[in-house]
């Protein structure tokens, strides 16, 4: 089992676009993913596990996988969601 946090630098969190990127790109892998934000885990491959747990910008979330394939899931994870999960990011003046 392997785990990192990391911020959500989407300006809008996670809503539908960006979660079912995450979603999609976790299903790639054989491992389980979950996403642990405040008290709650979520399954990282349900699009409404995701929505569910209302993870806004600025949230720092705990993403933990175990499998197989770990620790190629936790980076290409951790490198989705520090790029914006597809969406623009704002510039360091928050434009």
């Amino acid at each position: 089992m392997v785990s990192s946090k990391v911020v959500v630098k989407n300006p809008t969190g996670l809503h539908l676009r960006p979660a079912g990127v995450l979603c999609k790109t976790a299903i790639e892998f054989h491992s389980k993913i979950s996403i642990r934000f405040k008290e709650a885990t979520a399954n990282a491959k349900s699009v409404l596990g995701v929505l569910g747990a209302c993870i806004k910008s600025g949230d720092e979330i705990e993403l933990i996988c175990e499998g197989e394939d770990e620790e190629e899931a936790l980076t290409t994870l951790v490198k989705a969601i520090e790029s914006g999960l597809g969406e623009e990011l704002p510039d360091e003046t928050g434009r």
